[in-house]
């Protein structure tokens, strides 16, 4: 299901050499994709090694395998050492958080590197618990939050109270009616997705000095975690405590800058959009939409982002269409026909 292209696509070529498959079409995968693919490693076999464990035979191994010696088990590594995976530049068995800042220039091309692991960011248990969050509960938690304030918005609005302007002037300011609640609704939503695109492209993806460990360590802390282990199914969603907070602070600009209805309504608007991206998020990680379907595209799209245009491009996760007009699109690939 991780894979862009679907799970059937991978037991279609299951048992194959791959290696021209690789390099496209439909796409070029990028060094990135195949450094991925030696997670995975299991090891080489060699002419006469292709060795079929007798029925009944356990073995560490699937399919076929070299017997080791001794013990009469069967293992795909053979005679090799390549099970073993490469050193770090940290320690996986402590928390991270405290540990990149130290990374300095290493960092920026470390975290992008993305890893098949869970990630542990911090020493104490109730912090760690607080930094990880189930996909449902952001639904469960802010989607009662969203109905109510819906509510409350349009009950307002139909009391006929509420005027825009009406702050700078009372002969030119305008009525906003109960019928207008959807569209401002919309506005909210619109208003989100552009806000989505700016906090991950210039907050996110900012680049943090090689020499102030304490920015590492926030960038860490907000994104890079989840650009290095980008399937680590705890961490794909924002956690609700944290997410509280950020959201409140928008509240309260929206409540300086609009009537307290009409800025509630082009909050609660927002609010939606953001449980949309956040599922949305969740969905193009671990779904498996249809081939040739929005969401199949987006997939690709946002698979691209973590494993070869991180910098670059593909900042929009919901939509790409902030990326269009700021000029961030990740351009299709070509490929030359045979002859």
């Amino acid at each position: 299901r991780l894979h862009p292209g679907g799970e059937q696509l991978l037991r279609r070529r299951a048992g194959t050499d791959v290696s021209a498959a690789l390099d496209g079409p439909p796409h070029r995968h990028s060094a990135n994709a195949r450094r991925w693919l030696e997670q995975y490693y299991v090891g080489e076999l060699e002419p006469g090694d292709e060795q079929v464990p007798p029925r009944g035979r356990t073995g560490t191994g699937v399919g076929t395998g070299v017997e080791r010696p001794g013990d009469g088990t069967y293992s795909l590594c053979g005679h090799y050492n390549h099970c073993v995976p490469p050193q770090d530049l940290v320690d996986w068995q402590k928390p991270l958080l405290w540990q990149v800042g130290y990374l300095g220039e290493k960092y920026d091309e470390w975290v992008h590197q993305p890893v098949d692991r869970p990630i542990r960011l911090f020493h104490s248990d109730f912090l760690e618990f607080l930094s990880k969050t189930a996909w449902y509960v952001v639904f469960m938690v802010w989607t009662p939050v969203v109905l109510y304030l819906s509510w409350v918005s349009y009950t307002s609005l139909a009391q006929g109270n509420t005027r825009l302007f009406s702050s700078f002037t009372t002969e030119y300011s305008i009525p906003v009616h109960k019928y207008y609640f959807p569209f401002i609704f919309l506005l909210g939503m619109v208003l989100w997705s552009l806000l989505e695109y700016l906090i991950h492209r210039f907050v996110f993806h900012m680049k943090p000095p090689a020499s102030n460990y304490y920015l590492i360590t926030l960038h860490f802390l907000l994104h890079g975690q989840h650009h290095k282990s980008p399937f680590d199914s705890s961490r794909l969603v924002f956690p609700p405590v944290p997410a509280s907070l950020m959201i409140g602070f928008f509240y309260g600009v929206l409540r300086l800058l609009l009537p307290e209805v009409l800025g509630l309504s082009v909050f609660v608007g927002g609010l939606c959009g953001y449980v949309i991206y956040d599922m949305m998020h969740y969905y193009l990680h671990y779904g498996s939409p249809k081939k040739g379907t929005y969401l199949y595209g987006l997939k690709a799209y946002h698979v691209k982002h973590h494993f070869e245009h991180q910098k670059s491009g593909s900042f929009g996760i919901s939509t790409r269409f902030w990326d269009y007009p700021f000029r961030t699109l990740i351009p299709e690939e070509t490929f030359k026909k045979e002859d």
